[in-house]
């Protein structure tokens, strides 16, 4: 895997090469040691401390041994686990379908709290009706030639998405109205979605702001979608992978942004208003 496109993987992927470096210098151990003892080429121990070559398990069992901390492995182990996740693209996500990706954050979702969702270009997932998320679900299948499994996918999804009536949960939604005025799906569809729109603004534990085409200067521009669960993680989509931020201070930016986009974003019965337009837009 090569060097990680996302500061936070990368980072977390370096500590774990300096904690290897560390063990084997502990050990009183070169790298050409080190490397004779494991039985690989004098780069590979260069490559994996310098975090461009990940360490897989079972590179890190053998290091631990050979530098005898053994005790060591299985966390170092998990945390080169969590590095991987920080940045995955989605024809490796999606190599079996859509389901399984949808079915793995549902845990995340009932944990947290509070959850901060800026969508700039459709419908977060946690509001959209069956129609949407198929029509939605069908053009990712079909643009990353995955496996289609749609149909389980948008029960996942329906399934996840219950989480916005489990008490003591918040979510504080911010959406361009251009999400408004994409067509995903039939005038039929987004008829449905829109109309839905307007029903789980209403919920009390539902926040949902619209950043209007002509509103004031504003001091935050468009950004890709993201979510921020808690202050502790950031989820942010790209056309080509799932990016996961953990650092203290990139969640932290995550959240400003967030609160600047709150800020220029309409709600209540002005909010109510954009959508209603938007329906009235429809053919």
């Amino acid at each position: 895997m090569p060097v990680s496109p996302s500061p936070s993987a990368q980072d977390a992927r370096q500590a774990i090469a300096d904690q290897l470096r560390a063990m084997r210098v502990d050990a009183g151990l070169s790298a050409i040691g080190l490397a004779q003892k494991a039985g690989w080429h004098r780069t590979k121990i260069s490559k994996i401390e310098h975090a461009t070559r990940p360490a897989t398990a079972q590179d890190i069992r053998t290091w631990c041994r050979i530098c005898g901390a053994d005790d060591q492995a299985a966390d170092l182990i998990a945390a080169a686990r969590e590095a991987d996740l920080m940045y995955v693209e989605w024809r490796r996500a999606h190599q079996t379908g859509l389901r399984r990706m949808q079915e793995s954050r549902k845990p995340l979702f009932e944990q947290t709290t509070l959850m901060r969702v800026y969508c700039s270009a459709v419908v977060p997932g946690l509001f959209q009706t069956p129609a949407y998320a198929t029509a939605m679900l069908k053009a990712v299948t079909d643009f990353q030639g995955t496996p289609d499994d749609v149909a389980a996918a948008v029960q996942a999804r329906l399934d996840r998405s219950q989480v916005i009536h489990q008490a003591g949960r918040r979510f504080a939604v911010v959406i361009e109205e251009e999400v408004l005025r994409h067509r995903i799906g039939d005038a039929e569809t987004m008829a449905g979605q829109l109309g839905h729109l307007l029903s789980v603004m209403s919920l009390p534990a539902v926040s949902l702001g619209v950043i209007p085409f002509a509103g004031p200067p504003r001091e935050m521009w468009p950004v890709p979608t993201f979510d921020v669960f808690d202050e502790q993680r950031v989820h942010i989509e790209l056309l080509s992978a799932t990016v996961t931020i953990t650092a203290p201070t990139e969640v932290g930016l995550y959240v400003k942004a967030h609160t600047r986009l709150a800020a220029a974003a309409v709600h209540g019965a002005a909010a109510r208003g954009l959508i209603t337009a938007a329906i009235d837009a429809l053919d």
